[in-house]
């Protein structure tokens, strides 16, 4: 059932989008300096850690290779499946595809999934930290929407709300003169996305067979006329190479054969006792 192969780069699609709306924050120094926000994907952890281990980088007569604050980061913290948003499994988009108009394109309505993202906020003072967060409360209240390109073949697109769930703020100042302050804000999300399964390619249908059904006046309808015959209707486009954007009419015509009589044996000579 599985194994055939499809990547419709969703969960990836929903990194960039959601690191795209903080990659453009900046903080302004007392002497008028705007000094833009770094931004990078990757737990928190990392940059606490070093910062732990490592406090007198820094300083003067050291070398300077301490992670520079401030500094945002971000990453995926959770992916759960979201059954109130849950979509029937019989729907199905049409498209003819682009490359070829005869051939149709299908794929069955996808699944509802939460992605959760945690927004980390590093700053060495109390101002700058204000100062990034007071540029990304206003936007959500408590969500923000945004529209993504979820399936490229398909020409989908989706208004995705991404929701700020929590706020959590961490002043780490301990220790001696020389080691240094770290402010820490931890800003929760939820991105309701879709996760898409594959898009299946079909054929242009250009012939339709329908059996028709006569009325026989008394108000009984009927397979088959007076004769016993039964009628079928072929309608197919003309010409029959047509394009779904062409202009074309439809030839119909109609088959008359007769009806085969089945017969059944009520012989039970040979049934098991």
């Amino acid at each position: 059932m599985f194994g055939d192969h499809f990547y419709h780069e969703t969960i990836k699609r929903s990194v960039s989008v959601f690191g795209t709306l903080f990659n453009n924050i900046s903080i302004k120094r007392a002497d008028g300096t705007l000094m833009k926000v770094p931004l990078a994907y990757g737990p928190r952890q990392k940059w606490i850690a070093r910062l732990q281990q490592q406090p007198e980088l820094g300083l003067s007569g050291t070398p300077r290779t301490a992670i520079s604050l401030p500094r945002m980061g971000f990453e995926i913290s959770s992916i759960e499946y979201d059954a109130t948003r849950k979509l029937s499994k019989k729907t199905q988009y049409k498209k003819a595809k682009t490359s070829d108009p005869t051939v149709m394109q299908s794929q069955y309505a996808p699944a509802p999934y939460n992605i959760g993202f945690e927004l980390s906020v590093l700053v060495k003072n109390t101002d700058d930290g204000l100062q990034i967060i007071e540029q990304i409360f206003p936007y959500f209240t408590p969500d923000y929407t945004v529209t993504i390109h979820t399936v490229p073949d398909m020409n989908e697109t989706r208004d995705i709300p991404i929701i700020l769930t929590s706020i959590n703020q961490t002043d780490e100042y301990e220790g001696d003169f020389t080691t240094r302050q770290q402010l820490t804000y931890a800003l929760s999300f939820t991105m309701k996305n879709y996760i898409y399964g594959p898009v299946t390619d079909s054929e242009i249908i250009r012939t339709v067979k329908a059996r028709t059904y006569i009325e026989d006046g008394g108000g009984n309808i009927s397979n088959t006329d007076s004769a016993g015959r039964v009628g079928e209707q072929i309608i197919t486009p003309d010409p029959s190479d047509a394009d779904p954007d062409s202009t074309f009419t439809y030839n119909e015509t109609t088959n008359f054969f007769e009806q085969p009589i089945i017969t059944y044996s009520d012989d039970k000579s040979s049934d098991p006792k």
